[in-house]
């Protein structure tokens, strides 16, 4: 059985990781704030925007964890195609389970099942991206903790999307970030610790590609786009900036209330309130 390294550059992709994770979870948070803000197209672009910074941090923390992977015995290559594809799956279920909540009607309903949906696919990402390692050995798993870590993903993604309905202030955000990206790590961890290879000595060519070929010039390029998001946030004006009302203070809804005020009696002229002395 071949020894794990899961922390080959020590603390520093451990910590980059949680970082990464934490960043993708704030934007998410923030962008999902300002979807339940507004109405129509600007809520779907809101929404869509909050789907990729979200999953993107996730996949991002997951594979610049793996950076420091390694198995003594054999050289470590990934899969592009299948690498890829956890991308386009962790993006997608973020994207389902926020639209659930952001567009549902019953929102305990859309919580609960938004919340099995996104660490479904969560769980989904962290184990293709596992599939996509290419080594001279097979691969085993412990349920237990397979289990556990799918368990962690459903209750870190539920958790997520709550603090997307009823945390606003960005100082709770923070908070919330900082609490969501410690448990999306630990799904990880939790995930390469069921890991065990049997190493099958060899002196052939592995397929794929090595870590600092694909895996950290991707990396690179998603956390850009994390930051240009961020800017991109920060220097968008919210909808009380604009002094656009929020939907449930539009003029509709203004009209309505005024239609329940009380009529004066006719014949007699309305009161006019007195002076101040």
């Amino acid at each position: 059985m071949g020894h794990l390294d899961h922390a080959a550059f020590g603390w520093l992709t451990p910590v980059l990781s949680y970082a990464m994770a934490c960043v993708g979870a704030a934007l998410g948070l923030r962008c999902t704030v300002r979807a339940l803000a507004a109405e129509g197209r600007s809520r779907r672009n809101w929404l869509l925007t909050a789907a990729s910074a979200l999953g993107t941090g996730i996949w991002t923390m997951h594979f610049v964890a793996m950076l420091g992977f390694g198995v003594n015995g054999t050289p470590v290559r990934f899969d592009v195609p299948l690498t890829l594809l956890s991308l386009a799956v962790d993006v997608t279920v973020v994207g389902i389970g926020l639209f659930a909540v952001g567009r549902g009607a019953h929102r305990t309903r859309a919580l609960a099942l938004g919340g099995l949906i996104t660490g479904l696919g969560i769980a989904s990402m962290h184990y293709l991206g596992m599939a996509a390692l290419r080594l001279h050995g097979t691969v085993h798993y412990g349920p237990a903790l397979v289990a556990l870590s799918v368990a962690i993903a459903v209750l870190a993604a539920t958790a997520a999307l709550w603090a997307a309905l009823h945390i606003k202030t960005p100082a709770a955000v923070t908070v919330a970030s900082l609490v969501m990206g410690a448990a999306v790590s630990s799904m990880h961890y939790t995930g390469m610790f069921a890991v065990r290879v049997d190493v099958t000595p060899s002196a052939a060519a592995l397929p794929g590609a090595t870590a600092m070929q694909f895996i950290f010039p991707l990396a690179v390029g998603l956390g850009s786009y994390l930051f240009l998001t961020a800017a991109f946030v920060a220097l968008t004006p919210t909808a009380h900036e604009r002094g656009t009302p929020a939907p449930d203070e539009t003029p509709a809804s203004r009209r309505s209330e005024e239609d329940t005020r009380p009529a004066p009696v006719r014949g007699r002229p309305a009161a006019t309130p007195e002076p101040a002395a």
